[in-house]
């Protein structure tokens, strides 16, 4: 014979409850809502949690910003990429330190829009919104 649950302690089984014992319960003035959902398994596949955990994360923005610097001497003139290279990103900004003055007064009047324009076809718009150049 079930005994029905007794309400100073938790129930610890899976199955719902029998009509017999929510009756029980029910006449005694037990609510077993709380024990029922207690029981019940809440887990989630971890195929539906990673999306959101990467999200959170900023790993796919992390890997497009690494793939930048690693495609940025193949993708770019190679006269360019001598004296400049990416050195980092920031909120769709991407950081470049030239060698010197004279290549920053070079890239940034003549070669700008066509750094960017290269940037943007190959990583997509809201990757490399702006590029910032330095001398360092």
């Amino acid at each position: 014979m079930n005994k029905p649950p007794r309400p100073d302690r938790p129930v610890a089984r899976h199955a719902a409850f029998t009509p017999r014992e929510r009756a029980l319960a029910a006449w005694r003035g037990v609510d077993v809502t709380s024990l029922e959902s207690a029981g019940k398994n809440h887990s989630r596949p971890l195929s539906s949690l990673l999306p959101g955990v990467l999200t959170s994360l900023g790993l796919d923005r992390r890997q497009a910003e690494a793939e930048i610097i690693k495609v940025w001497n193949s993708l770019l003139d190679p006269r360019v990429t001598s004296h400049a290279q990416p050195t980092g990103m920031n909120k769709g900004t991407l950081f470049v330190t030239v060698d010197s003055s004279v290549w920053l007064d070079e890239i940034v009047r003549y070669r700008r829009r066509e750094i960017l324009d290269r940037l943007q076809h190959s990583f997509g718009k809201e990757t490399v919104k702006r590029i910032s150049f330095r001398v360092g």
